[in-house]
């Protein structure tokens, strides 16, 4: 539990860690809370002419002053010393605040593609039965439009997107599977012909689970084991539904057939080996069960996006294909947008965005009680300064945090364009 205590300005040193009791829009700072990190941010706030500050005490690195000082010991500077800095930061702010509206209205942008794509997901998913060629047509073209914004973006940025509907959870999985795995062989540098049968059949991957009655998709209770023998049918239910439409790509019907299997044998329907999975296929399956691990049917706990890549790194070194596991973890980056992070200045955050060129410096939004949650700072933790200490379980936020960041139940993924500061 925090531990704050009221304090004067006065009384304050470095390494406290400080919450403004002002507006966001009323001080010179990103933050309203953060760690004092020198003198001169000390002064600062005593130019506010606020009474008192809270000081977090559990997580400052040092208590404030027991009493008030004059400040003989710090290194004296003029008032206008103070105005220029105040002035720079004060400048700084806007331009911040001008980059965070700029990174939202790129991530509207991206969540406008988003949606669009699943759109289009849920209309060719229901041709597929009545217009299967119409349906196929309309999925080439979808892919074909990802796979061109994917070759022409120099620097990708992957997105955190919206929550899924419970009633639309296959078309989320489908084209997160297709996005991901797209990305993947993008970065194993494969042609645009194998970028594209990748998408396709990631894409309908699952269609057999059309044919699967609701009410065992849905069951609250336990499955039987005909119950799960069945579901274990839905690879083959998906290329008899496919065949239907003479242009779906021969060379992506491997994808839907075996996406379940693992390379030691261990997978189904038909226990197959090695060599005798297609790489495309190969790929999609690590992308698809590390989406089910994120997004478990059934009740079995969903992993956090971190907990997820680190389970896959773990427990499936024989089953998946080491490459694209690499590939996967390195392009999610060490912490995965959706991941709930605790940073080093001690605030919480949810990583919203990775750019693929700068992994260890994700984009997060970062919980301030006192900043509206519709202007919570997304920012960029190597302009910033902040460092990542822990990935935490959202289950194990403060009701408050958890309801202010809103934890993603489904994490979805969109790519776009870097955005410069």
């Amino acid at each position: 539990m925090s531990k704050s205590c009221k304090v004067k300005a006065s009384q304050l040193q470095v390494g406290n860690f400080v919450r403004l009791p002002v507006s966001w829009k009323e001080h010179p700072f990103l933050f309203n809370s953060f760690r004092l990190k020198e003198e001169a941010q000390i002064e600062l706030i005593k130019k506010l002419g606020i009474d008192y500050v809270f000081v977090d005490l559990s997580k400052s690195t040092v208590p404030p002053l027991s009493k008030e000082v004059t400040n003989e010991k710090t290194i004296k500077q003029s008032d206008a010393e103070m105005d220029a800095l105040q002035a720079e930061m004060d400048k700084n702010k806007l331009d911040r605040i001008e980059h965070l509206k700029k990174m939202r209205r790129d991530l509207q942008k991206t969540e406008q593609q988003f949606d669009r794509s699943v759109a289009m997901m849920r209309n060719l998913i229901s041709k597929l039965r009545n217009r299967p060629l119409n349906a196929i047509s309309d999925a080439k073209e979808l892919i074909s439009d990802i796979t061109e914004q994917l070759i022409n973006s120099e620097n990708l940025v992957l997105h955190l997107m919206s929550d899924a509907k419970d009633s639309e959870g296959i078309y989320y999985h489908s084209l997160n599977v297709a996005v991901l795995s797209m990305m993947v062989a993008k970065e194993l540098e494969w042609s645009r012909e194998e970028i594209e049968a990748v998408g396709i059949g990631a894409l309908f991957h699952d269609t057999g689970k059309l044919k699967i009655p609701s009410q065992l998709t849905r069951k609250k209770t336990p499955l039987t084991t005909p119950e799960i023998n069945f579901i274990k049918q839905h690879p083959a239910m998906g290329v008899e539904l496919l065949k239907l439409a003479d242009n779906f790509p021969e060379t992506a019907l491997p994808i839907v057939r075996d996406h379940h299997e693992y390379l030691d044998g261990t997978g189904y329907p038909k226990g197959l080996k090695g060599e005798q999975i297609t790489l495309p296929t190969q790929l999609v399956a690590a992308v698809n069960l590390y989406d089910q691990l994120c997004h478990p049917e059934g009740q079995k706990k969903a992993k956090t996006p971190y907990a997820a890549l680190g389970f896959l790194y773990k427990n499936y070194k024989e089953k998946l294909n080491h490459e694209t596991i690499g590939k996967l973890i390195k392009m999610l980056g060490i912490y995965p947008p959706g991941s709930v992070v605790e940073l080093s200045s001690g605030q919480f955050a949810m990583v919203m965005a990775v750019n693929l060129e700068k992994l260890l410096f994700p984009r997060i939004l970062v919980y301030d009680p006192l900043v509206p949650k519709d202007q919570a700072p997304i920012v960029d933790l190597e302009s910033e300064g902040l460092t990542i200490v822990k990935c935490i379980a959202p289950s194990a936020l403060p009701e408050k945090i958890h309801k202010y960041l809103s934890p993603r139940e489904r994490v979805s993924y969109y790519f776009g364009d870097s955005t410069k500061p």
